[in-house]
């Protein structure tokens, strides 16, 4: 008996060790993925911010930039990128749309970011752009991949259309979560006019006659969450200018824009707990279930070695001789304490014994 429980644990023990490296090596690139019908919305302000006044070509003081970033996955172009790589791949349509303290637009930028849903790697097909620019990019963009590493990563900025470092800093706490920091500083760079102006009948085309041109700077914060790669928190103190402007205006630059972008509070909030729930899910593929099989299935096999041992080593107990019967009692409840006796067979009839003949007798002479 023992040893068929001790071949049963060692079964279980050989199935456990063996799922810890398929979950972690085999099951976690596969499970661990963006969805390709993944929809987000962020909106970050700036408060207070320098804006131009488009109508005035002056620049003024306002109460709040408000700008909304959204993400939509593009589950159509998903699939035919896919038809021609052996790749699980995400298209993202991404727009920044930039309003004024009065609600107006004062600039849209989309964007197409085509990417591995699991590495977050970048794949280059037509298609991807910015601002109807098409574009290549090199490194990550919006997300960093899976269990981030501390180091540095090439981050791709979408006003330069072109890839830097974007640098590790430390690891620091927010709100409650183990986070990674980096910065990326983009310096001043001439970079095109949005496509469309807030101001109808002022286009780039009409912009670039006067001899202007759009510069800009940023200083770019995230706060990562290095599990899923998940930034909960993201910032840029953002400058831009248009130069060139001292014939027209009397002055060599114009402030566009300027302002330290946060994230909106309930917005970090949502971030923290789905970037949270995210995290365990994670974490069960590639630390959790692992450790905890491999820590099964040692303990499985100790306990069969040990139950296969003891079958092994156990004594063979003799055969215990039956009792005998006492008087007044049934069978086989002899006295315990009394040695068994043997029994005599009872004696067969036996001879008498000879009589005593005496001596014997004389001869009788019969008489003349």
């Amino acid at each position: 008996m023992r040893r068929r429980v001790s071949l049963v644990l060692l079964s279980l023990a050989v199935f456990l060790a063996a799922m810890a490296p398929t979950l972690r090596w085999y099951a976690f690139p596969r499970l661990a993925k963006i969805p390709p019908n993944q929809y987000q919305e962020m909106v970050l302000e700036a408060r207070p911010a320098t804006l131009l006044d488009y109508n005035t070509l002056k620049s003024r003081e306002v109460e709040k930039i408000t700008i909304v970033q959204t993400l939509k996955g593009n589950v159509e172009e998903s699939k035919r990128i896919e038809a021609g790589t052996d790749r699980d791949v995400v298209v993202w349509d991404g727009l920044s749309y930039v309003m004024g303290p009065d609600g107006k637009m004062v600039s849209k930028i989309p964007e197409r970011y085509v990417f591995d849903a699991h590495s977050q790697d970048p794949v280059n097909v037509p298609g991807e752009m910015v601002d109807g620019d098409p574009v290549k990019r090199e490194g990550i963009e919006f997300k960093w991949p899976f269990l981030t590493e501390k180091r540095d990563y090439l981050y791709f900025d979408a006003q330069t259309r072109t890839s830097s470092p974007i640098h590790y800093v430390g690891t620091r706490t927010f709100r409650g979560l183990e986070v990674y920091y980096y910065e990326q500083t983009i310096p001043w760079t001439r970079v095109p006019m949005p496509k469309t102006m807030p101001v109808e009948g002022i286009t780039p085309e009409v912009i670039a006659s006067t001899g202007l041109t759009r510069w800009y700077t940023t200083k770019r914060m995230f706060w990562v969450e290095p599990v899923t790669g998940a930034p909960v928190n993201g910032e840029e103190i953002h400058k831009e200018e248009l130069r060139g402007a001292k014939a027209l205006m009397g002055t060599d630059t114009l402030t566009v824009f300027a302002g330290h972008v946060k994230m909106r509070e309930d917005y970090v909030v949502d971030t923290v707990e789905l970037v949270s729930a995210n995290r365990t899910t994670v974490l069960l593929l590639v630390s959790y279930l692992p450790w905890t099989f491999t820590v099964l299935a040692l303990l499985l096999l100790a306990l069969a070695l040990w139950l296969e041992f003891r079958s092994r080593t156990a004594p063979s107990r003799p055969g215990r001789p039956a009792a005998t019967r006492g008087p007044g009692r049934g069978p086989g409840f002899g006295s315990g304490r009394r040695a068994l006796r043997r029994v005599a067979p009872e004696p067969g009839p036996q001879p008498g014994p000879k009589p005593d003949s005496g001596p014997a007798p004389e001869a009788v002479t019969p008489p003349v």
